[in-house]
């Protein structure tokens, strides 16, 4: 059951009124579980980082406040999803990796082979020199070609 409301403000702050008709200014929704269950388990958390509401999903919201959500959240997160390891200037690290993502064609450095991480059984996390993380849905859904790549670094 939603107990809240949920709105944006002049300024274009997101802002909840809880059931005690509380004020809270510059809400902001943090993901429990973004890459395995991204619609699941939403912490809406005030400007210091405080809970003042959680969701079980999304889609308990009405169409609007979820759209609000998403954007939101959209707003804060950037992980592009990287489809094809196009090629690495380097078995050795640093090495800089040219991929296309779902955002288009990029290059970045891997510091290490441990800044590639497993999340679950199929994922992987790589993060570049600057933190950016790029996801990779299934590992093995890959092309030929990057997955002799990629076989190099795990």
């Amino acid at each position: 059951m939603i107990n809240f409301t949920l709105s944006r403000d002049s300024f274009g702050k997101l802002n909840l009124i809880d059931a005690n008709g509380v004020l809270h200014e510059g809400v902001s929704p943090v993901r429990a579980f973004p890459i395995q269950a991204p619609e699941e388990g939403l912490s809406l958390v005030n400007i210091d980082g405080k809970e003042v509401a959680w969701l079980d999903r999304i889609s308990d919201l009405s169409p609007e406040l979820a759209d609000i959500v998403r954007e939101e959240l959209a707003g804060r997160e950037f992980m592009p999803v990287i489809q094809r390891i196009v090629e690495v200037g380097s078995y050795a690290c640093p090495s800089t990796w040219t991929v296309e993502t779902d955002r288009g064609h990029t290059s970045f450095v891997l510091r290490g082979e441990e800044d590639i991480r497993r999340i679950g059984s199929v994922s992987l996390l790589v993060s570049d020199s600057h933190g950016i993380h790029f996801l990779i849905r299934d590992q093995f859904a890959l092309d030929k070609h990057s997955k002799k790549i990629l076989d190099r670094f795990l």
